[in-house]
């Protein structure tokens, strides 16, 4: 179990309070794809990646953001049981879908410069070691089928 201080705790929902989760996970995951281009590998029934452009104005791209950003909306609700909530999406990315657990973290930094970039100033130092050790434990969870 992870230990939360009452400024994490409120850092976190007050992240997922102010971002867009329609235009965070479009461009998490378009960032994802483009500069991690082996990672398109994961989503070959989406149609057309074969450049930024594309990948942005994908719509199976923008609903599988929005889809993982909700997916982490999840996780801020449940702080104290991430690994259970993550339980069947780990099974599902592990046995079925066998993707390398590495490319969550890649996803966890994406999505960490979409915060950055929507918040601004107020993205300090605090708030972004309060933001990557909650997608540390959502990769931990999310891994922990491979292990």
């Amino acid at each position: 179990m992870v230990a939360w201080t009452d400024f994490e705790r409120t850092t976190i929902q007050d992240i997922f309070s102010k971002i867009d989760y329609e235009s965070a996970g479009l461009q998490a995951l378009t960032r994802c794809l483009v500069v991690y281009p082996w990672t398109q590998r994961y989503f070959s029934k989406f149609g057309n990646l074969y450049n930024a452009a594309a990948i942005a104005g994908n719509p199976k791209v923008a609903a599988h953001g929005l889809t993982v950003m909700r997916g982490l909306e999840k996780a801020v609700k449940n702080l104290d049981k991430i690994k259970g909530t993550y339980a069947e999406l780990s099974v599902l990315h592990s046995e079925k879908l066998h993707v390398d657990p590495d490319n969550f973290r890649l996803l966890a930094d994406c999505i960490t410069i979409v915060v950055a970039s929507t918040l601004g100033a107020g993205f300090t130092a605090e708030v972004q070691a309060a933001l990557q050790k909650f997608l540390a434990v959502v990769v931990s969870a999310l891994g922990k089928q491979y292990h």
